[in-house]
């Protein structure tokens, strides 16, 4: 209410203001007769002067004198005239004044009730970031988030499916520490929109491999978490994925699940900043980068991001293109390899692009044994990324890997 107060008060000030300068007397310039009138009786002190001094005779100095004179009653008209001119009748300026009351104070209440906050604290960051801290620290766990989730509708299964997918779970609770068992129980319950039970069944398999579990068994239970919760992003749900990404910093799914939990607990420059590094290392034709990208001009806006950097979207084989090149022969798999190879090195030598795309071209290339052209594309790569020593890493790497690191 204070905030609003001082906001009213200081609009009806700047109203009086302006009105005061409308209905106050104009106080016009000085005209530009009175200037000519000063000058001209200079002129006539000079001509007094000059014919003291004997520079000018009597009849030029009576001549002057008439013709100063005549000038100085010419100017003494024109102010006359002026002095004569009245400014706006008062009611145009009553109107004017209250046009723009109207609109300063009248106008400032209504932008406030549309876009401000009555009775809202400030909100300073340091105060936002410790809310979001918090908030974090007290979310609601994943019991009760599933809790609170209305029930999925199940998909109508295939009655034989449905019979073998019951005996995988008779099977599975007769043998509990059946790895291979709960691994096709996660993905067949996953599979029938059952995202507890497959999340479940998937803690098992992380208790039975141990240390050994991959980055991907984490993952994989995360999103079976945050399914089941209906998005929300729980905090077993990010203690698996911050397992996974400790083993895979770059797995794309948790980097898009983790950026989605800093947007839920009010921190969306975290979340801005995990999605542009998960962006600039996603491959081609990833679902989760697409979903990032249709996202990210948002979430830039809510973080402050202005100048939101343009990350291209990684060239390569799509999960299209692998699953034809499965059917296909092994001469004709080589030639689609080569035939993609050759587009993305068509692609860098007339448009340029990212380290990455370099580092690609250069593994694949040493892949298919062309080993002088690997070298050729290296060499080109580090002139192109000269300086840059994040870059010229990545092509090291690749070359390493294309085995032409010498």
């Amino acid at each position: 209410m204070s905030f609003l107060v001082v906001t009213i008060s200081s609009a009806v000030l700047i109203a009086a203001v302006l009105g005061f300068s409308l209905l106050r007397a104009r106080k016009s310039r000085e005209p530009a007769a009175a200037y000519d009138m000063r000058v001209y009786r200079e002129q006539l002190a000079s001509v007094d002067k000059d014919l003291a001094r004997g520079v000018i005779s009597e009849a030029d100095a009576d001549r002057v004198r008439t013709e100063i004179s005549r000038r100085i009653l010419a100017a003494d008209a024109q102010m006359q005239t002026a002095s004569q001119e009245t400014g706006p009748p008062r009611w145009a300026s009553l109107a004017a004044f209250s046009i723009v009351a109207l609109v300063v104070v009248g106008g400032a209440i209504v932008m406030y009730q549309q876009i401000g906050a009555a009775g809202r604290p400030d909100m300073p960051l340091t105060l936002r970031v410790e809310r979001a801290e918090t908030l974090r620290a007290e979310r609601p766990s994943q019991a009760e988030a599933e809790a609170a989730t209305p029930p999925a509708q199940l998909p109508q299964l295939d009655e034989n499916y449905a019979n073998l997918l019951n005996q995988l779970r008779e099977t599975v609770a007769e043998r509990p520490d059946d790895l291979q068992g709960h691994i096709l129980l996660a993905q067949h319950e996953a599979n029938a929109g059952n995202f507890p039970a497959a999340y479940k069944a998937q803690q098992r398999v992380i208790e039975l491999s141990g240390e050994a579990a991959p980055a991907d068994a984490y993952s994989y239970m995360a999103e079976m978490m945050i399914l089941s919760a209906g998005g929300y992003v729980s905090p077993e749900a990010e203690e698996a994925l911050r397992q996974t990404l400790s083993r895979d910093p770059r797995n794309g799914p948790a980097q898009y699940y983790l950026g989605q939990m800093m947007v839920q607990v009010g921190r969306p420059d975290i979340g801005y900043r995990i999605w542009v590094d998960a962006l600039r290392n996603a491959p081609a034709g990833a679902p989760w980068a697409d979903a990032i990208r249709e996202q990210l001009d948002e979430l830039a806006f809510r973080a402050g991001v202005f100048n939101a950097p343009d990350i291209p979207v990684a060239s390569g084989p799509s999960q299209d293109d692998i699953d034809a090149a499965a059917e296909l022969s092994s001469e004709e798999r080589q030639e689609m390899i080569l035939g993609m190879v050759n587009q993305l090195s068509d692609r860098l030598a007339t448009e340029g692009g990212p380290p990455q795309d370099w580092a690609r071209l250069i593994a694949a290339l040493g892949v298919l044994g062309e080993g002088q052209r690997a070298i050729e594309i290296k060499n080109e790569a580090m002139d192109v990324f000269a300086g840059d020593a994040d870059a010229l890493k990545i092509i090291d790497a690749a070359a390493f890997q294309a085995g032409i690191a010498q």
